[in-house]
């Protein structure tokens, strides 16, 4: 289903860096649920997980923020539909465990959003991650 775009080629970019990911890397629960729809629907392909709503995707976002001492999204290309409310990213996840151990991963992430009364967000994520999935 498609639904009816509202951020230009700008907002969904700063909708997915500045808003998603930097919430994400402060580890901020709320926040960074808050950019998902109630019925949203999160899938890491490359391993086949599959997170539905955000009861799942918040425990999901808790597994994940207590792994990691230190989340950092960086390095990011954007391609961008904005006649269809679609954003892609490319980027680098750096994440540094409680042992000091660092994990690298080249990922990509599709996102879907779709407006909502209180603004768009996301509606699907489907993510593509280089190595062993960490949001499990």
């Amino acid at each position: 289903m498609q639904y009816e775009p509202t951020l230009s080629r700008a907002d969904l970019i700063d909708f997915a860096l500045n808003k998603y990911f930097a919430r994400v890397d402060a580890k901020d629960m709320e926040g960074a649920l808050a950019c998902f729809h109630d019925t949203a629907l999160f899938c890491v392909q490359t391993a086949f997980t599959r997170h539905a709503g955000k009861a799942e995707i918040r425990r999901m976002f808790e597994d994940f923020f207590g792994a990691y001492e230190t989340i950092i999204h960086r390095d990011f290309t954007c391609t961008v539909d904005e006649a269809n409310g679609r954003i892609t990213a490319c980027f680098t996840a750096e994440l540094h465990d409680a042992d000091g151990k660092v994990t690298l991963l080249e990922n990509t992430n599709f996102w879907r959003l779709r407006p909502g009364d209180d603004g768009p967000k996301f509606q699907e994520v489907y993510v593509y991650m280089s190595g062993a999935n960490v949001l499990v």
